[in-house]
């Protein structure tokens, strides 16, 4: 890992917190994620399953949680597995953790090698009455290929038919959203790092600059200051490719005269950030390049004041829809009379503003939260209103990354250049 180490009492909370939701005589197993095969004998990077590192700060493949609080035998009420390594291993792969490193890193005493898991496991499954399975609930996941918690539920249930089987992610969905201390000082890191590669790249951008020179850039800076790297596969689009909201390509060259959306974050223990700016490859916006910016400026600082505990996700949105709509009429693109007549179902500003403002932010860049659950002390929510004209060849979007206290909430992002006088600045000086 690149990251600095973490002090392990954010797992150890973590792991407090989830067993004392579960019911009594309970066990519970959390795998890491699957090492994908690439091609050949290649895989892909490997990243960590976010509810597993969530509880033991673990960042390796092969590694098993068995949490069983009411286990009769006390040596096997939190044990950690982990893949063995040998001469030939560390040849090859690398270090990787010892037992005493992985005691350090966790906070889990009770360390064994995966080849012990079958033994210990059945010595004491038979005494719990339940057994969660962590599965992927994020609703905005595709179940498509069967994942090492899916296959051991499928090993458990034939091995043990008539134990009871929960859900863990019922519990984490609950847990995940709030963050303590220590991860908001991680997702402030992400941010820091995500600041200064912005700064960097505001100095770097000029008509004939490619996108992907601009991406360079940013991973650049992103390794330079020890986070993984990207939190997500980075947006630099630019004229009419902004208006492609997942555009990745980043292929092309940048032209005089056409604004560049960027989309991007570090990623640094594991924890995201979010951030999306829109500049002037010239330096220089336009008269109309700029009222469309200060139109999307004004709708998320509007909305930045409505990220707050005990808001409800889709009231939110519904009152940004009508600030934006409020917003296009002022640029010409949508007519009052016509907004008058709208079909509740399909507001118009959806042509112009078709995304979210808002998702949940932390191990997943879109984390794993309820979107019926009301906001609460300890969320981070990204704010990223867009306004998207492909008539004109112009998308705008901006995005900075909210977390909510009980005094408020606290812009993550706020030293990150955000006025188009200070970023046209900056690119001048």
């Amino acid at each position: 890992m690149k990251y600095l180490p973490i002090s392990n009492i954010l797992f150890t909370n973590n792991r407090k917190n989830f067993v004392k939701r579960i019911k009594s005589n309970s066990l519970a197993v959390f795998h890491a994620n699957d090492e994908f095969p690439k091609n050949g004998d290649q895989t892909f990077v490997f990243k960590q399953n976010a509810d597993f590192f969530y509880l033991t700060g673990i960042d390796q493949e092969q590694s098993i949680l068995v949490l069983y609080p009411d286990c009769p035998n006390p040596l096997y009420r939190e044990v950690l597995f982990l893949r063995q390594t040998d001469e030939h291993i560390a040849v090859w792969e690398g270090h990787k953790y010892t037992k005493e490193e992985a005691r350090k890193a966790s906070g889990i005493e009770q360390v064994f090698w995966l080849s012990d898991l079958d033994s210990i496991l059945h010595s004491i499954i038979n005494y719990a009455d339940n057994i969660y399975i962590n599965t992927n609930e994020n609703d905005r996941y595709s179940f498509t290929v069967p994942y090492r918690d899916l296959r051991m539920y499928e090993q458990l249930r034939q091995k043990y038919p008539l134990h009871n089987y929960e859900r863990s992610a019922v519990i984490l969905r609950e847990l995940r959203t709030r963050k303590s201390d220590i991860e908001i000082e991680l997702t402030r890191r992400a941010c820091e790092i995500t600041r200064d590669a912005f700064v960097r790249v505001l100095k770097f951008v000029k008509p004939g600059v490619g996108e992907y020179e601009i991406e360079a850039e940013f991973t650049h800076e992103f390794l330079r200051q020890r986070a993984t790297g990207n939190a997500y596969s980075p947006i630099i689009a630019s004229g009419a490719n902004a208006n492609v909201l997942h555009y990745i390509d980043n292929n092309q060259v940048c032209k005089d005269g056409d604004v560049l959306l960027l989309d991007v974050g570090a990623e640094y223990a594991n924890y995201n950030a979010d951030m999306t700016r829109s500049i002037p490859v010239n330096g220089r916006f336009t008269k109309r390049q700029r009222d469309v910016y200060d139109a999307v400026l004004r709708v998320m600082r509007s909305a930045i004041t409505m990220i707050e505990a005990g808001a409800i996700l889709t009231e939110y949105q519904d009152e940004v829809g009508k600030i934006m709509t409020s917003e296009l009429i002022g640029l010409n693109l949508l007519k009052k009379h016509d907004v008058e007549k709208q079909d509740p179902k399909m507001p118009l500003y959806k042509k112009y503003f078709m995304h979210g403002t808002s998702h949940h932010l932390g191990l997943d860049v879109h984390d794993f939260a309820s979107r019926y659950r009301p906001f609460e002390v300890g969320n981070i929510l990204t704010c990223e209103p867009g306004i998207y004209i492909p008539e004109e060849g112009l998308g705008i979007r901006l995005e900075n990354d909210i977390l909510i206290t009980k005094d408020g909430n606290v812009d993550l992002m706020a030293d990150i250049p955000l006025e188009a006088e200070h970023i046209e600045e900056i690119m001048n000086s």
